[in-house]
């Protein structure tokens, strides 16, 4: 049986255009085919992918010689804008808002700050370790000697509670040694403070600025005056008072025998409070000096400073007699009106 030939399969297209035919043979009844070797997919959608990025750069190239040569003009490039460091951009935005008091007080002028020798985060950690071990050891070595004539100075401090005639007694076998040591405790802290107040100064004065430096002195002179001034007037004029008021309420019912730890209590945290409550126009001084708030500002809201100073002296008094906390309350008052007038003076001297 003879067998003829099929005609040839039409020609396949590459993906480079190039042509390719595939023949066919018959050997006996089978037939076998002899396909061309094609490329695979990916390298015609390369190739298809290249034309097209070529012809778009030619249209591209085409436009701008056409517009350049209508105009007549060359577009020169923009020089690049000279880069900024972060510190620059820093103090760019700084003096931008060099108006806020409070960015001025973080970010003080170049001009203002100290020559001083710059240390590291551990360094200032070894500084701080220092000083509290020497105020710690200061502090030790004056309730020490406080405790050598610890009856001594209960017995100044019961003076004003005698001349009530109020009678004390001990109602636990320790009451009048741990009685000593807490009066020695205090009275150590209150003299070994001009040291601690040294340290606490050395450590913060060389973070501060040249202008801050100016008025650092006297704000601790100040300071220190004022609240040992608030321990006298504690002590001559509200412990007496309030010891007058509760025997003379008490008088004729019950007989005045007071525990000594209780009134040592007593006594000692109205002496304390009423120095601490002292330091309010250095408080206002600090934030007159800042720009934070004008003496004008603190003048026109004394309305809500008698409130403020009566509930202070609420919280401050330990007793709850009124006689008392008005007798606080009032130097409160006049001290905050002194320190506003004070810083409104400044600030007016500063401006003129």
């Amino acid at each position: 049986m003879a067998s003829t030939m099929r005609p040839a399969p039409p020609v396949c297209l590459c993906g480079d255009g190039a042509a390719s035919s595939s023949s066919w043979t018959w050997v006996g009844r089978s037939r076998i085919s002899f396909s061309a070797v094609r490329r695979p997919r990916i390298f015609d959608l390369a190739i298809r992918r290249k034309n097209r990025v070529l012809k778009c750069v030619a249209a591209k190239a085409e436009t701008e010689l056409d517009g350049g040569s209508s105009s007549g003009t060359t577009v020169e490039e923009a020089p690049p804008a000279p880069s900024t460091r972060p510190d620059e951009k820093i103090s760019s935005t700084i003096s931008q808002d060099s108006s806020s008091p409070i960015s001025s007080w973080l970010y003080p002028d170049k001009e203002d700050l100290p020559d001083d020798k710059e240390m590291t985060i551990f360094e200032h950690l070894e500084e701080l370790r220092e000083r509290l071990l020497l105020s710690v050891g200061a502090v030790g070595v004056a309730m020490l000697g406080c405790f050598a004539f610890a009856k001594d100075l209960i017995m100044y401090l019961e003076s004003p509670a005698h001349v009530q005639g109020v009678r004390f007694l001990q109602l636990s076998p320790g009451e009048y040694f741990f009685t000593t040591l807490k009066v020695s405790g205090y009275c150590g802290l209150l003299i070994a403070s001009p040291v601690i107040l040294y340290e606490i100064i050395a450590f913060v004065v060389p973070g501060l600025t040249l202008s801050e430096r100016k008025f650092l002195g006297p704000i601790v002179l100040g300071s220190s005056i004022l609240f040992y001034a608030g321990l006298a007037f504690s002590y001559s004029v509200l412990t007496p008072a309030a010891l007058n008021f509760f025997v003379s309420y008490a008088e004729g019912v019950v007989e005045s025998i007071w525990s000594i730890d209780q009134y040592f209590e007593f006594i000692l945290v109205l002496m304390f409070s009423t120095g601490l409550a002292f330091q309010v126009p250095v408080i206002q001084l600090l934030l007159g000096q800042t720009k934070l708030v004008t003496g004008d500002q603190m003048l026109s809201v004394w309305r809500y400073v008698v409130v403020g100073a009566v509930v202070a002296a609420a919280v401050l008094t330990p007793s709850t007699d009124p006689l008392t906390q008005i007798l606080l309350a009032g130097p409160l008052i006049g001290l905050y009106l002194g320190g506003a007038s004070l810083v409104k003076l400044l600030q007016a001297g500063e401006t003129s």
